[in-house]
């Protein structure tokens, strides 16, 4: 049997953890503290595929039919 990632469905947006200098860089951008954003659980199963950790920024990126992009950013809980 085949293994299927999540991540590949079409309707999956883009997920990936942030590195520490692009945390801060979105943290000051904001001027917000980590703990202020949006939470994701660690038992979602992107989350799980994608190996985050408690505590983990994710960096989810939507199409949007206005700007192209979105960005999304949701911290890891437990």
């Amino acid at each position: 049997m085949r293994n299927i990632s999540l991540l590949d469905h079409e309707l999956i947006p883009k997920h990936e953890i942030l590195a520490t200098d692009e945390l801060q860089t979105v943290l000051n951008h904001y001027q917000i503290d980590k703990e202020q954003l949006p939470k994701i659980k660690s038992t979602d199963p992107i989350i799980q595929e994608i190996g985050a950790l408690e505590g983990d920024v994710v960096k989810i990126s939507r199409k949007s039919q206005t700007a192209e992009e979105g960005l999304y950013y949701r911290l890891v809980i437990k």
